[in-house]
């Protein structure tokens, strides 16, 4: 589970847009790209167009999308939905936007679905692991962690629907919207383009993408970032429509001590990073259902998580396991194409 403010955009960026060379065709004939920072990370708006103009106010009102919802949805600001239900846990339900009560319904369904893989209350470890904007490079005391791990449980975040009210059972509780929020945020995104008009374009954040339509008379290609590789460098690729990949990888926001690479994905069953993953990359029809489910197959690890995929026709998978092995659920084997091993290393 992804922890900290991961949740709201620092998911380790795995996806790499590329696209591949189009012989030419009517108009529209060009990319008109835009960034900005929102949620923690590097948002980006490419559109196939030859409106400039609707273009920048398309690409603006994206921008305005995400900071809206991490307003809503980080752990970071005192007044947000999230800050505010924590800083009640074990007191007394707290009324929420009916957003932040949808989407933690999402994740609720998502930890009974992955076993709890995937466990929102994994923010109980906040202060203990820092990857974000306090990280210091310390390892925490084991015992510190075992001393948080009877707070996280899933089941004991209580939603009553009635009253729009959220609560965390046990004093000490604390959620983190990690590997979800973001993917909300980009599915929001995606609807505010095509309210627009816009049929073509690819929306990245940190390593959500959501690819729409095609570019020119062909389709998007999009690479997988080789886990131990440059940022630029990618070990497969897949040409792809009207689909969003999620990536998380344990390189982006880790520190190596001793030989090992402590990062920012945590195992809730062991309140330490996951091990058994380097990186996994969900495909999906939707960003939030991409989001969460490459958080949990990164802590299932490929021979459990592909076990799930396979049962799971909304969702298919390219892992990168602890030894470097890559794995490829069935419904991609035709789509993603190997370019080479991906780098070894720690």
């Amino acid at each position: 589970m992804i922890f900290g403010r991961a949740c709201l955009g620092v998911l380790a960026v795995a996806l790499v847009t590329t696209t591949a060379q189009a012989s030419p065709s009517p108009s529209p004939d060009h990319l008109i790209a835009r960034s900005a920072q929102a949620m923690g990370t590097r948002i980006t708006v490419t559109l196939w167009t030859d409106d400039e103009a609707a273009a920048a106010r398309g690409a603006e009102a994206v921008f305005a999308e995400f900071k809206r919802v991490d307003r809503l949805m980080t752990s970071w600001l005192d007044d947000s939905d999230v800050s505010r239900i924590n800083a009640a846990a074990g007191a007394v339900p707290v009324k929420v936007d009916p957003e932040v009560l949808a989407v933690i319904e999402r994740a609720q369904e998502f930890s009974r679905v992955s076993g709890g893989a995937f466990d929102i209350t994994v923010g109980a470890f906040r202060g203990l692991w820092k990857f974000d904007q306090d990280k210091d490079g310390t390892i925490p005391d084991p015992a510190a962690v075992e001393a948080r791990r009877p707070l996280v449980r899933w089941r004991d975040v209580q939603i009553n629907h009635r009253r729009g009210t959220v609560k965390l059972r046990r004093p000490g509780m604390r959620i983190t919207l990690g590997g979800i929020a973001k993917g909300y945020a980009v599915d929001r995104a995606v609807a505010i383009l095509r309210e627009r008009g816009f049929v073509d374009f690819l929306i990245q954040a940190g390593g959500d993408l959501y690819v729409a339509g095609r570019k020119g008379d062909r389709r998007w290609r999009v690479g997988i970032r080789d886990p131990r590789g440059d940022q630029a460098a990618s070990f497969a690729v897949a040409e792809i429509e009207n689909r969003t990949f999620s990536t998380s990888g344990d390189y982006e926001r880790s520190v190596i001590q001793d030989g090992v690479r402590y990062h920012h994905i945590l195992d809730p069953a062991t309140g330490r990073p996951a091990t058994r993953s380097r990186s996994v990359t969900v495909m999906a029809t939707d960003a939030v259902t991409a989001d969460a489910w490459s958080t949990a197959l990164f802590v299932m690890g490929h021979e459990r998580g592909l076990a799930l995929v396979e049962k799971n026709p909304d969702i298919e998978a390219v892992f990168v396991d602890a030894d470097n092995q890559v794995h490829i659920s069935s419904g991609l084997k035709d789509q993603v194409r190997v370019l080479r091993a991906p780098t070894p290393g720690i």
